[in-house]
């Protein structure tokens, strides 16, 4: 059975083939102009060992972890 999962930049995974997910990390995000928008998080996300089959996950804390938390099972927060 298929669970499908939406990433933050609108692309769909099915959860039951992710192999591994990687560990978090931070990097500091800036815009066009030099400006400073704070933390950005990513983590490699893979449903095989080819490259082709990684998925780097780039977003804010809130997204990732709520991403990682539907992969792994937890129910999703509500909408709101």
């Amino acid at each position: 059975m298929q669970r499908w999962i939406k990433l933050p930049d609108g692309r769909f995974v099915d959860a039951n083939r992710i192999m591994y997910i990687g560990k978090v990390e931070t990097y500091p995000r800036i815009d066009e102009d030099g400006n400073d928008l704070g933390q950005g998080y990513n983590v490699n996300i893979g449903t095989g060992l080819a490259r082709e089959e990684q998925i780097t996950l780039m977003a804010g804390k809130e997204e990732v972890l709520a991403v990682l938390k539907q992969i792994l099972g937890a129910p999703a927060p509500a909408a709101g």
